[in-house]
């Protein structure tokens, strides 16, 4: 049996959406945010050394990683082949996707979400407006001109296709799910029409539906 540790609010989310699509059955193990850090609690650390999510046993094995968990489970159990091209541009697309979206666009947008943060944080009131307009100069100098063109890229792609690799659902989409979320509640999205229907194209997909109905609300830190 896989258990998913799923930690509430977090990239194991599109785990739990890969498991529904490929039709397994699973055990979901949860774990709550500490309400002022947002951290994970160390009690993950017990499956995991880094304490992180999302991380999935399948019997006597551990694997961390979205990445390295989505190619697991497409290794042992996408038996049909349909969540992953096996061939030229598609799948060279796919692994793209795949690594783009932790490697590349992640972490823009968690420095981003670092950077709103900052000026909402509990500190004297007379830092307070230093802090604001450090955080702002921050976003508006290096993190925006960097999200910016991926973005755009984006956008572009899928105003090509319906999904990244073309008009089937892939495991990219899964995993390009989660940061294009995140992005949504980061930055104006009227700009990227097709990264708005992509997000609302995601969120009616029947196993996406499913995974939510046992993984509970979920909503991007």
């Amino acid at each position: 049996m896989i258990t998913v540790h799923h930690l509430e609010n977090s990239r194991s989310q599109r785990i739990l959406w890969l498991l529904e699509e490929l039709g397994l059955e699973y055990e979901i193990v949860e774990y709550k945010r500490d309400p002022e850090t947002a951290s994970a609690p160390e009690s993950l650390k017990k499956v995991h050394p880094l304490g992180k999510s999302p991380v999935i046993t399948d019997g006597d094995l551990t694997v961390a990683e979205s990445g390295a968990i989505i190619e697991y489970l497409l290794d042992q159990y996408d038996t049909e082949k349909r969540l992953r091209p096996t061939h030229g541009k598609a799948l060279l697309d796919y692994r793209y996707w795949l690594h783009f979206a932790e490697g590349s666009l992640m972490p823009l947008l968690v420095m981003k979400l670092v950077m709103m943060k900052i000026p909402q944080s509990p500190m004297p009131f007379f830092v307070k407006p230093i802090a604001k307009a450090i955080s702002g100069k921050v976003q508006d100098k290096f993190i925006m001109p960097r999200i910016t063109p991926q973005m755009q890229f984006i956008e572009k792609t899928l105003g090509e296709h319906k999904w990244f690799t073309g008009e089937e659902l892939t495991a990219a989409d899964i995993q390009m799910s989660f940061p294009l979320q995140a992005s949504s509640t980061r930055m104006d999205l009227t700009k990227y029409p097709n990264i708005a229907r992509f997000i609302k194209q995601v969120e009616a997909v029947p196993a996406y539906q499913q995974a939510l109905a046992k993984g509970g609300a979920f909503t991007t830190l």
